[in-house]
């Protein structure tokens, strides 16, 4: 009759044994939101920041139009010019009395204009730097200057509050335009038409002008001191800049607000395009640089600074992004250049006996007439599925937790365990060893939403087999000490998120019934 019973327990086995294996199955998870979109990709591509420091705030940055894209940067009674290529100081111009201000370049790249504390506007040349016109006529600092797109004017904003044009060949003021009861401290010009211009003031107004007719063509009030105006290429849209919000307005109808956003939690300082005009970059007193998408203005990137922003610029290539800062910092980063070989290799073709000639096509890409014939691989199975399959619980639960590199794989591994009613023979009967990884494990991961119900499970069996021999190892009560405040942290945190949910709650039912809570 024994002998009948281990015949019939060797048949059990051989059947079990002879059925398919399937391996564990991973538990699957609701999918997160991507953290690194294709945006985030592109932008933090703009990396390793080269750190330059200057003697005084960082108040403009403007790229050069013409390759290699220098950039002039405007700091004290400095305009300090850039190599985009390494990156480094080239060469300064310092023929300023006082503080400069908004040195910008002239379309074929050959002059350089800015402003001064001493009213003056300076046209500079940029192959000997020397001064080839001075205009004088503002009563105040010239806070903004800018060429005109055809190249034959400057225009200025100064904070006597007027805006001004003036004649690059014969040196004279050419129109006066006076609109404004506060400082003008932004401007641009239209791309597409150079008579138009956009000015921004701290009298909370923007106003655009027309310099053929010698007036105001529209005014809006964006509702706190104007920083920063852009216009978009076509002139039909501008954008302005104040406070911590951005509106932009639509220039061809009655001026009306098209978009209000705010992302930011300070002065908006800056604002640029990029070279396609299909992005917006902003920067801020909260040391932050904010990218948006024009199309419905939200936010695809942030990088953040270690200082406040006053000014920066994007290269016309976009491959350099500087930044300005109030304690005279500048942040150049530059996006690495893909460095291509000059010939390419001519593939020698495999000749018949070779290895390369046995396993030509083996990389070759089905196209849509092309047939294809489906191969079912075998999979091989992990060592600790093997193991699994053999009933060696112990062995599979110490090969997983030395292998597995995920925490999914393991928890995954515990529920299965715990499907066959097989924890309790993998936890039992182990020493110092083996048990200290199983504790660390079930310590770290604890808290975590997704693994905790199997988890407290594991933990507790642990507790209830080594319970009563707690204190004879210091390595293993070190684990269970740092279990008990990993999860006397967590209580913790429970509890005051529960006191946050009441203090809603009782916001909530207050603002219903009207009533303001004490």
């Amino acid at each position: 009759q024994l002998h009948a019973l281990d015949r019939t327990a060797e048949r059990v086995t051989c059947g079990v044994s002879a059925m398919d294996y399937r391996p564990v199955a991973l538990k699957r998870f609701p999918r997160l939101s991507e953290r690194q979109t294709a945006e985030n990709k592109y932008w933090d591509k703009l990396k390793y920041p080269i750190v330059a420091k200057e003697f005084s705030a960082v108040t403009s940055v403007n790229f050069c139009p013409v390759a290699p894209f220098n950039f002039a940067v405007t700091s004290s009674l400095k305009v300090q010019l850039y190599s985009s290529v390494t990156n480094r100081l080239k060469r300064s111009i310092s023929r300023f009395k006082d503080t400069a201000y908004s040195a910008s370049f002239r379309n074929d790249g050959s002059l350089l204009v800015a402003g001064c504390e001493t009213k003056e506007i300076q046209v500079f040349d940029m192959g000997s730097r020397a001064i080839l016109r001075t205009f004088k006529g503002h009563d105040r600092a010239v806070r903004r200057t800018q060429f005109t797109p055809d190249g034959l004017f400057v225009a200025s904003g100064s904070d006597d509050g007027t805006v001004r044009t003036w004649d690059l060949t014969a040196e004279t003021e050419l129109l006066t335009l006076e609109g404004h009861t506060d400082y003008v401290r932004a401007s641009d010009v239209c791309s597409s038409a150079s008579h138009i211009l956009l000015s921004g003031s701290y009298d909370h107004t923007a106003k655009m002008w027309d310099t053929r007719a010698g007036r105001q063509v529209l005014s809006v009030d964006h509702g706190a001191p104007v920083e920063s105006v852009l216009m978009f290429p076509g002139g039909s849209s501008f954008i302005t800049a104040g406070s911590n919000y951005i509106k932009v307005w639509d220039a061809l109808g009655k001026a009306r607000a098209l978009h209000t956003f705010s992302n930011h939690q300070k002065t908006i300082t800056c604002l640029r395009f990029d070279s396609t005009f299909t992005r917006l970059l902003s920067g801020s007193l909260d040391r932050q640089v904010k990218i948006y998408d024009v199309k419905d203005y939200r936010v695809l990137h942030s990088i953040k600074y270690s200082a406040p922003i006053l000014s920066l610029a994007l290269s016309p290539s976009d491959s350099h992004l500087v930044v300005g800062a109030a304690t005279g910092m500048l942040a150049i980063r530059h996006r690495a250049a893909v460095k291509g070989r000059a010939e390419t290799n001519r593939k020698r073709e495999a000749r018949p006996g070779t290895y390369r000639y046995f396993v030509r096509g083996h990389d070759h890409k089905a196209t849509a007439i092309d047939q294809k014939v489906e191969v079912k691989k075998r999979k091989r199975l992990l060592q600790y599925d093997k193991l699994l399959k053999r009933f060696r619980y112990a062995e599979a639960l110490d090969s997983v937790l030395k292998t597995a590199a995920s925490p999914v794989v393991v928890t995954s591994f515990l529920q299965e365990l715990i499907y066959r009613s097989a924890l309790k023979l993998a936890l039992a009967g182990r020493d110092e060893t083996t048990l200290k990884p199983v504790l660390s494990f079930v310590a770290k991961h604890i808290t975590n939403p997704r693994f905790a119900s199997i988890l407290i499970d594991t933990g507790t069996m642990i507790l209830d087999l080594y319970g009563p021999v707690m204190g004879q190892s210091p390595a293993i009560d070190e684990c269970f000490v740092k279990l008990q405040q990993k999860l006397q942290s967590e209580l913790k945190f429970q509890q005051h998120l529960y006191e946050l949910l009441g203090q809603m709650d009782l916001l909530l039912a207050s603002q219903e019934q009207g009533e303001t809570p004490q």
